[in-house]
């Protein structure tokens, strides 16, 4: 399945809760899934009891379409977080956590990860003082997450560190916003990273 491209805030609807997919008009209170509660189109408002499979189907898809990961990109992770010693599913969130793309959405570089990732591929960030155009580059702990000179004034840049430094940025991170850039300090707790993903249920899931 490629990355899903069509309209965000239908999904946001289908699944009944927000997941980030809209920067400023979230935050403003003006998203679809705020004035619209309920699944889009002529069905949308009637009442449905998913399978123990549909259940888990459900959580995989919000996961996918948040972090904006495709199906290849997602089963990778979790061979990789099945492989590594500890709990699958806080492996898996660790992992997806770690991409570059979701790094810079974490710094408040990004009011979404889409145009997180946008600025990753068009060259706006770099890394440790290179230019990294991979969004699914795994940051390591300590390593400096910049937005390139140049693009430190572009409006949609310092719009989204305005509306983040209202709403805070996750503990892991250390960001200056003066100078448009920011440390992995450390990987995040599975407490800290509130996310409406049941990742137990993914787990499940994948390990049929």
């Amino acid at each position: 399945m490629a990355r899903y491209r069509g309209p965000v805030e239908k999904i946001e609807r289908r699944f009944g809760v927000s997941l980030n997919l809209k920067g400023e008009r979230r935050l403003a209170g003006k998203s679809a899934l705020d004035k619209r509660p309920y699944g889009p189109g002529q069905h949308g408002q009637r009442r449905t009891k998913d399978s123990e499979y549909g259940l888990q189907l459900n959580e995989k898809q919000k996961a996918k379409f948040m972090y904006g990961v495709s199906e290849k990109q997602f089963r990778a992770l979790f061979v990789e977080a099945k492989r590594r010693d500890g709990n699958t599913g806080t492996n898996l969130i660790t992992l997806i956590e770690q991409r570059l793309d979701n790094v810079v959405y974490r710094m408040g570089f990004a009011s979404t990860r889409r145009f997180a990732r946008q600025l990753v591929t068009h060259g706006h960030i770099m890394v440790d003082g290179k230019k990294l155009d991979i969004p699914s580059y795994r940051v390591k702990v300590g390593q400096k997450i910049e937005v390139k000179e140049a693009s430190k004034t572009n409006g949609q840049v310092v719009r989204a560190m305005e509306l983040t430094a209202q709403t805070g940025l996750a503990p892991w991170i250390d960001t200056d916003n003066e100078k448009v850039f920011g440390i992995f300090t450390r990987l995040p707790e599975r407490e800290e990273v509130v996310i409406p993903v049941e990742e137990r249920l993914i787990v499940e899931l994948y390990s049929k």
